[in-house]
């Protein structure tokens, strides 16, 4: 048996309310990344901005975000979650306030930007935390593929939510009732904090003993899981922020079409993250990565090269949605591995807030790498970047694998 799997066998009643709240929380700090892409369109012109210039709001949101998430590890490892989450929660009620009552020029966007960035900064360390102390090992896959899930429904929820508040009441409006949804995530974690919390403390320490407060930087493992995570959301931040002006140009879809197109990409992947909890028990967690975003790139460069029909805009989506999804459990489990092969559950908090950071740094370049493509038209090299950034990822989940062996359960 491994030795950081407990000793006991949480109930399937402890263990959904555990994931249930979790997935709440992390669907909230999803629908937070999209609090500004889908207003685009209103801010722009009010704001006198380009695709460039707007696209600095999310580069502020996401270098706060990878900042705060690094040092946010540490206080989840010294205080635990709940705090931690709520303090999470209440950024993202007063951003979207915020943004709704006081902005009122470019500086007000980067400090809505901001504030929405440090709220986001705590969930994946508080999630996954959580999830790999409270969650039976067994149940881990699954646990995974739900936390997964809730956060494509969060994207998914975004443009649909904003925009249509907007095209009714204004983007103003918009952004307060977005800023509320904040709420009933704060009261689940209030409610269920006992089954969510646990003493901080050096579990597993014992038997692992490179715990000092910083080794984790030491091991490459690590390393490799940040760059993986940063090449992998390069590419998917093109997609976020600019997958619906790209598909317009490319192939003459109308405004609805083209948004209807990402948020399918998005639905889909959450089927294929579901899929992926169960493929995940089963297999080399690095192999299946490599595999389906090899798949995921091959769709991307299909659809750069602009020789289909219109009406295969929308399965192409789909189908990279659905590889890119199955992805996300073994990757988490890989994490896991790497977690747990030197530290055991001690540094859960530290390692999983820094490599995660490797999310918001490559969603923090992003836009700056992609929007000079939408600023010359160069609109299918911005597909072609995709598939470049996934092959990339690809050859750096390989060596995770072979950084991190499978422990034996």
């Amino acid at each position: 048996m491994s030795t950081v799997t407990t000793s006991f066998n949480p109930p399937v009643q402890r263990d959904t309310a555990v994931i249930a709240v979790i997935g709440l929380a992390h669907g909230t700090s999803h629908f937070f990344h999209l609090l500004l892409p889908p207003l685009f369109p209103w801010l722009m012109p009010v704001f006198g901005l380009d695709f460039s210039g707007i696209g600095l709001t999310m580069t502020v949101f996401f270098v706060i975000s990878g900042v705060g998430q690094a040092l946010a590890g540490f206080a989840v490892d010294r205080f635990g979650p709940v705090r931690v989450l709520l303090f999470g929660m209440c950024c993202f009620l007063l951003a979207g306030l915020g943004l709704g009552l006081f902005a009122h020029s470019l500086t007000d966007l980067f400090l809505v930007a901001a504030l929405a960035g440090l709220g986001n900064s705590v969930l994946h360390p508080s999630d996954y935390t959580v999830l790999n102390r409270k969650v039976s090992t067994s149940r881990l896959g699954h646990a995974f593929s739900i936390h997964g899930i809730s956060g494509n429904i969060g994207w998914a929820l975004a443009p649909v939510f904003l925009t249509g508040i907007a095209a009714l009441a204004g983007w103003k409006i918009a952004a307060i009732a977005a800023g509320s949804l904040a709420l009933p995530a704060m009261l689940a974690l209030w409610i269920f904090r006992e089954q969510l919390e646990f003493i901080p403390g050096n579990a597993g320490a014992e038997n692992h003993p490179e715990h000092g407060t910083f080794s984790f930087l030491g091991v490459g493992a690590v390393w490799l899981c940040f760059a993986f995570f940063f090449l992998t959301t390069v590419a998917f931040g093109a997609f976020q922020n600019f997958g619906t002006p790209v598909l317009q140009h490319l192939y003459g879809l109308p405004l609805g079409a083209a948004a209807a197109a990402l948020s399918t990409f998005l639905l889909v992947a959450a089927c294929g993250i579901f899929v992926g909890g169960f493929v995940a028990q089963h297999r080399a967690q690095d192999h299946i990565i490599a595999v389906v975003l090899a798949i995921a790139a091959v769709l991307a460069l299909f659809l750069s090269m602009e020789l289909l029909p219109a009406w295969s805009v929308l399965p192409l989506m789909a189908g990279i949605g659905f590889f890119t999804g199955i992805a996300g459990p073994s990757r988490d489990l890989l994490v896991r591995r790497a977690a747990t092969a030197r530290f055991g559950q001690a540094a859960y908090g530290r390692i999983y807030g820094f490599v995660y950071s490797g999310l918001d740094s490559g969603l923090a370049l992003s836009p700056l790498i992609f929007g000079h493509f939408m600023d010359t038209g160069h609109y299918a090299s911005v597909l072609v970047g995709i598939a470049i950034f996934q092959s990339l990822a690809v050859l750096t989940a390989l060596r995770v694998g072979r950084s991190a062996p499978i422990t034996p359960k």
